[in-house]
């Protein structure tokens, strides 16, 4: 038999199930050592001493570091990550706005035309003057 074959009877399959439970592990261990070190950055609440303590202590002593951080602050992790998720969805969502109040191209267009059609069907403007603000927004002359 050749080494290949020997190596499929040493290794059973409950090693194998083991050796992914273990990489599972070691790599979700990462994600949380990885996690509060950006949450120890994220903290408004800390001063520049304490945030360097804890770094520390996530340094020079990992599992526990991590594991203290996380019983005593891990409460307001997920508070800190949404409300910073909420601030960029903000900042985008303006961003969007701006751009698309500056380009003025088909975007406003179709809300001044919509407003048009809303002033008509109240019957606030005729059919005739509903007609030349329509040609003026689509010629691109809407002011």
């Amino acid at each position: 038999m050749s080494a290949a074959t020997y190596l499929a009877y040493d290794y059973p399959l409950l090693s194998a199930f083991w050796t992914m439970l273990v990489f599972f592990l070691w790599i979700m261990w990462f994600v949380l050592l990885f996690r509060v070190v950006v949450d120890i950055f994220r903290d408004d609440d800390l001063s520049g001493w304490a945030k360097a303590g804890w770094l520390v202590f996530t340094i020079l002593l990992p599992f526990l570091g991590v594991f203290v951080y996380v019983i005593a602050r891990g409460k307001n992790m997920g508070r800190r990550e949404i409300a910073q998720a909420r601030a960029q969805q903000q900042a985008f969502d303006s961003y969007v706005r701006e751009t698309a109040k500056g380009a003025g191209g088909p975007a406003g267009s179709v809300d001044q035309l919509a407003r048009l059609s809303e002033i008509k069907a109240r019957g606030d403007i005729t059919d005739e003057e509903f007609r030349r603000a329509k040609e003026l927004v689509l010629s691109g002359h809407n002011t």
